[in-house]
C-alpha cells in the first residue's frame, strides 16, 4: 500500500526544544545548571505533563518540594516558550512542500495540554495540518501503542499509508509496529530524500535550506 500522507513529530523535528534554553538564561554557572535540570526538573518530572498531569500542580508540588528553587520553576511554567528556540532548519520548507503537493499532514506530539495551548497559537505552520494528537490531551504518549491506533483512527488512515517521523528511535520503532511507515529524523536533507523516494516530494535540491 503506498503511502499518501506525512505524520510528524513536534519536537526536534518540526521545533527546537530543550529545556536549557530557558534555564541557561537564569542559572549562570554551567555546573550548577547542570545539577538544577537533573535534579529538580528532569525530563522524567516534564514527561508527566505530556501524559496529562496539569502544569500548575506539578510547579505547586516541585516548589514544595524545592522551595529554594521557587522563582525558577515559576519561570518554566510561564517562560515555557523560551525553550523554543524557532524550527528546525529545513523543515519547514519540506512541510510547505507537502501541502503544496495536496499531501495530507498529521502529527503525533507527547506535549502536555497547558504548554501547548500556550505553544500552538505561535505556530502557524500547524494551519496546513488536518489534525494533531497530544499526548496530554489524550492522556496516551509515545511510544506506547495505544496513541498510534488512536491517531491511525483519527486520522483515517490504513496501515501503511502513513509516514511517521520522529528523532526518538523507540517511538519509530513503536510506530513500526503499529501500522506506520516510519522514518527516524536526525536532518531535513535526509527526510527530503525519502519524501522524494516515497513520491511525496521532488528531488530534494528544491525544498531543503542549506544550512552552515
Amino acid at each position: 500500500m503506498a503511502v499518501k500522507a506525512v505524520v510528524f513529530d513536534v519536537g526536534r523535528v518540526l521545533y527546537d526544544w530543550d529545556r536549557r534554553y530557558l534555564f541557561e538564561k537564569l542559572i549562570g554557572d554551567r555546573d550548577e545548571l547542570d545539577r538544577f535540570l537533573a535534579d529538580v526538573v528532569p525530563i522524567e518530572w516534564h514527561e508527566q505533563h505530556d501524559a496529562g498531569r496539569p502544569i500548575d500542580l506539578m510547579v505547586e508540588e516541585r516548589i514544595a518540594r524545592f522551595p529554594e528553587h521557587a522563582q525558577l520553576l515559576l519561570a518554566y511554567r510561564h517562560r515555557w516558550l523560551e525553550t523554543i528556540p524557532g524550527p528546525v532548519p529545513g523543515v519547514h520548507r519540506l512541510v510547505e512542500g507537502l501541502a503544496n503537493n495536496g499531501v495530507p499532514l498529521f502529527a503525533i506530539t507527547n506535549f502536555g495540554a497547558d504548554f501547548w495551548a500556550m505553544f500552538r497559537p505561535t505556530a502557524p505552520i500547524f494551519d496546513q495540518f488536518s489534525d494533531i494528537v497530544v499526548s496530554g490531551i489524550e492522556k496516551l504518549t509515545k511510544p506506547g501503542d495505544a496513541i498510534y491506533q488512536l491517531a491511525l483512527e483519527r486520522f483515517g488512515l490504513a496501515p501503511g499509508e502513513g509516514l511517521f517521523v520522529d528523532d526518538s528511535l523507540p517511538n519509530v520503532e513503536a510506530a513500526r509496529t503499529n501500522g506506520f511507515v516510519a522514518h527516524h529524523f536526525t536532518d531535513a536533507e535526509s527526510l527530503a530524500r525519502e519524501l522524494a523516494a516515497l513520491e511525496l516530494l521532488p528531488g530534494q535540491s528544491d525544498h531543503v535550506e542549506h544550512v552552515g
